[in-house]
Parts: structure tokens; sequence; C-alpha cells
């Protein structure tokens, strides 16, 4: 059950900017990526500035039982293959469309793993749904919405290991970053990058 029912239509894949690496920075994204894999665990669950210039997020497909591991963010500017290796992963795995996420879906994650103080992957309940999947589990189950964010990549239900379903759900709704949603039974949470709500 990936239902979503308080989705909003979307005005937009509401991306943000995407900078490429030149090769400096492509040099110092490679120091910074070593350096943060030898802080401690304490330091690297921080919302620490320098921390922060290499944006590492981790994944597990619960569908596909997919990994990935990788800095996708440098300084500020998103590492547009992070990103390609990041929307495979993600796909509609119903179908395998291939959908671009919106990064601030990444970076509201980013933020959520700080909060939970965790260095688990999320696991991935479902990301991208082509539109086509979207209409055949909104005729099957009330609960999914026909104008899903998931459509348009702003969407994303996820699980941590670790730490309580109510925990994640907090945290998340702290961050102020979108709507929340919270299903219990299927034991998932659902983050967008829609407007502040909550359910």
């Amino acid at each position: 059950m990936n239902d979503d029912r308080f989705d909003e239509q979307a005005g937009g894949n509401g991306r943000t900017g995407q900078k490429s690496l030149n090769r400096r920075g492509f040099l110092k994204f490679g120091v910074a990526a070593g350096v943060a894999g030898l802080l401690p665990a304490t330091a690297w669950a921080k919302p620490n500035r320098a921390v922060e210039s290499a944006r590492e997020i981790a994944f597990y497909n619960t569908h596909t039982g997919e990994k990935l591991k990788l800095v996708y963010s440098m300084e500020g500017a998103y590492i547009p293959e992070a990103l390609s290796e990041i929307n495979y992963v993600l796909r509609d795995h119903y179908s395998d469309a291939v959908g671009e996420m919106d990064a601030r879906v990444l970076d509201l994650l980013y933020e959520l793993k700080l909060k939970l103080r965790t260095r688990e992957p999320f696991h991935i309940i479902s990301a991208y749904r082509s539109p086509e999947t979207n209409a055949r589990l909104a005729e099957r189950s009330g609960g999914v919405a026909k104008r899903s964010l998931h459509m348009h990549g702003m969407a994303i239900d996820v699980r941590v290991p670790g730490r309580d379903l109510a925990q994640v759900r907090k945290a998340a709704m702290a961050l102020q970053g979108g709507g929340v949603g919270y299903y219990r039974g299927p034991n998932f949470v659902h983050l967008d990058t829609g407007r502040v709500r909550y359910w």
C-alpha cells in the first residue's frame, strides 16, 4: 500500500538548479568524501557545516534489493552523475520507468538523517511513480492520490532501520519541508516537497 491521499498536484517539477563540478571541484569532492568517511559517528551525525559540504545519502530499495550509498552534493552543488544513480534506484519498481527525483527530497532525507542521528540507509517503499502506475494504484486503492507528487519525483515513502516510525514522523514534521504522512499499518512515513501539511 503506497498511498498519499493528501498529495496535491505539482506545479512543475520543483527541481532546484544543478551545478556541474569542474576538475578542481571534483578533487575537492574526493578529499571531502574521504575525510567524511574518517569522522566519528557523533561528528558525522551532527549538522556541522564542514561535514555538510559533502552530503552523503544511502538507500535500500525494498522491492529490488538494490543498495546505494554516495555523495550527491558537494559544497552546495548537486552532482549530476550521483543524481542519475539515485534516480535509477528510486525508479518505479512496477514498470522500471526512471523519473527525475526533486533534489529537495534528497535534501529533506539528508536533514532527516542528521536529526535522527542515524547512519542506516533509508528503506524505500515508494519513490518515483509513472503516471500509468499511479493510475493503476489509484484504481485499486482510495488511498492513492490521482495527482500524486510521486509522479513528479517530489515524494518518497521510507522506513529507517533502528528508529520507531513515530520517531521518524516527529523528526520529519520538525523539518517543515513539505508534507508528512504517517502510515502505521504498512509501516512507512511519506515525505514530499509540496506544501507543509500532516496526516
